[in-house]
């Protein structure tokens, strides 16, 4: 069963996560096959929550890795900036203060392992089958298609692969995160399983 305070948690902090795909994104992190869970795209903890509280009823960890810098969607003229995460010190966007105080004031820290780092670098790090893999980092298409390059190949057999924003009509959002979806779809490596609003979710079966 999901951890409960994590799933009210998860549901009251700040981001972009309807509540019914977060509930469908921790479902099926907790249905998954054994092993770690790794998000790729923090921002400030809503998703990683939901997938906390999998992790914890799971008794197993969420990885989630950012650069913490923010999307080009957070940067200064887009319209999800937010100039209270910019750091003065830098000038740049610093998502990870947020990031630890959502994670700390949910009672998450003892399941997230927060790792600061650009996805693809720290890909070629890693080296355990991953049960569950939530893509939800940048959206252009660059960077969603490096996502997908990088870290689909650590996805163990039967693990699950979870892409965030998918939207298959350009007017209801961008096309990056749709494509690598079909890019994953068509290659015949996943079966597709049910997924809610737009995130979608495939089982890796070869």
């Amino acid at each position: 069963m999901l951890d409960s305070d994590l799933m009210a948690a998860a549901a009251a902090a700040t981001g972009f996560m309807p509540a019914d795909e977060g509930r469908a994104l921790a479902e099926a992190a907790f249905a998954a096959p054994d092993g770690p869970i790794l998000e790729v795209g923090s921002y400030l903890g809503k998703s990683t929550l939901y997938l906390a509280a999998a992790a914890r009823a799971r008794g197993t960890k969420v990885v989630t890795v950012d650069h913490h810098r923010g999307s080009e969607e957070h940067q200064p003229g887009w319209d999800y900036h937010d100039p209270e995460l910019v750091d003065p010190a830098v000038g740049l966007i610093d998502t990870l203060p947020g990031l630890r105080a959502t994670i700390a004031a949910a009672g998450a820290e003892d399941v997230v392992v927060t790792v600061v780092a650009r996805a693809e670098d720290f890909a070629r790090l890693w080296a355990a089958p991953l049960a569950f893999l939530f893509l939800d980092g940048s959206h252009t298409d660059e960077s969603a298609q490096r996502d997908l390059a990088s870290w689909a190949p650590h996805l163990a057999m039967g693990g699950v692969l979870a892409i965030h924003d998918v939207f298959p009509d350009p007017a209801d959002g961008g096309q990056a995160p749709y494509r690598i979806y079909r890019k994953a779809l068509d290659s015949g490596a996943y079966l597709e399983l049910t997924g809610q609003g737009s995130l979608r979710l495939l089982r890796r079966r070869s």
